[in-house]
């Protein structure tokens, strides 16, 4: 929020803060024991020049989406490709930027690991699949198994890199991958980019309360810094897959299992082939506390839907590819079309 002398200070600063903007925010003597007083000390302060050249490169972006969770393994990178995908599908013209510095998976889900930067008199050219434009730490690293160990102020750095040295050219949509949390790249990312206009962001989250626990808090972070919450979808929500994709087994006393699968597809098809046509679906996390539904009627923001826990869908993340080519994610690919054209619709995105 601001006080009167129109500084920004967060909700829960200590009293006599001087301002996130402030040359000695997170160092000044009113910081110590601050919430947050490390990501006010490691980020950008005052007007800053590369302001102006990433609002140049942005210009010929329509829309920038951030791509935001709680908590880490909901499954929001495998959400931000799918939905590059699909958008790239409709024949816009997509880029995908993954700024989880220290987890980059989307090099792996784009089906792009091994490949590198290369840099052209416009800037460096992002890596492209199916008319995607990636880019990625996971690009630069040496060895994929490299560990990237950085303190705020360089992941600040390569952020801001990839917003104002990266040639994106004509762009309808910005898909940004942000890791888990609230900590330096999402201040970074959203001061970056708030001047050039955010259309908002989706937040991926999965059933249970832990995970929902930490999304409200994501939530707040929006509200506070001014991003508007285009909806929350919930992740992994049940298992479902075919009969005919299940493994059967025989549990033995003695604790191992004896594999019968052959036998009961055998049985189903003589004796009730109609069960041949049917997903058997379970719930995996406990979703008694209402799950994102509740959360999003409770918190004022939209749901936009569920995805089902998808063997087939986990699989094309791990191969690259896209859950809406072919029919072999018939449960989960269904999910994420609704839950991607609901997004288009309500957003209007021209």
């Amino acid at each position: 929020m601001e006080n009167g002398n129109h500084k920004e200070v967060p909700d829960n600063a200590n009293e006599h803060c001087p301002g996130t903007e402030a040359e000695d925010a997170g160092k000044a003597d009113a910081c110590a024991g601050c919430p947050n007083q490390e990501a006010c000390a490691t980020a950008p302060k005052g007007p800053d020049p590369d302001l102006v050249a990433i609002a140049e490169r942005m210009a010929t972006v329509k829309h920038k989406i951030l791509i935001l969770s709680g908590k880490g393994g909901v499954g929001k990178s495998t959400f931000s490709a799918q939905l590059s995908f699909a958008l790239a599908a409709m024949d816009h013209q997509v880029g995908l930027l993954d700024i989880d510095i220290c987890g980059p998976s989307i090099p792996k889900m784009l089906g792009l690991e091994g490949q590198e930067i290369h840099q052209s008199n416009l800037g460096w050219s992002p890596v492209y699949v199916d008319s995607i434009g990636v880019m990625s730490i996971g690009f630069m690293l040496p060895d994929p198994d490299d560990a990237v160990i950085w303190r705020g102020p360089r992941k600040n750095g390569i952020i801001k890199q990839f917003l104002k040295d990266v040639y994106w050219g004509e762009l309808d949509f910005l898909v940004v991958d942000a890791p888990p949390g609230t900590s330096d790249e999402h201040i970074s990312i959203v001061q970056f980019l708030k001047e050039t206009g955010i259309d908002g962001a989706i937040i991926v989250t999965t059933p249970q309360q832990v995970s929902l626990i930490d999304v409200r808090k994501e939530v707040s972070f929006c509200k506070k810094v001014g991003i508007p919450v285009l909806g929350v979808v919930e992740n992994m929500s049940g298992l479902s897959q075919p009969v005919t994709d299940f493994k059967y087994v025989r549990q033995l006393k003695n604790g191992e299992q004896d594999d019968v699968t052959e036998w009961a597809l055998k049985v189903m098809r003589e004796k009730a082939p109609e069960l041949l046509d049917l997903v058997a679906c379970s719930e995996v996390f406990d979703s008694s506390g209402g799950g994102a539904a509740r959360m999003c009627v409770e918190m004022g923001v939209p749901f936009l839907g569920k995805v089902p826990l998808d063997p087939k869908l986990c699989k094309a993340a791990e191969e690259g590819k896209s859950c809406f080519v072919g029919d072999e994610c018939g449960v989960s690919a269904p999910a994420l079309s609704a839950i991607i054209n609901k997004l288009l619709k309500n957003n209007m995105f021209a």
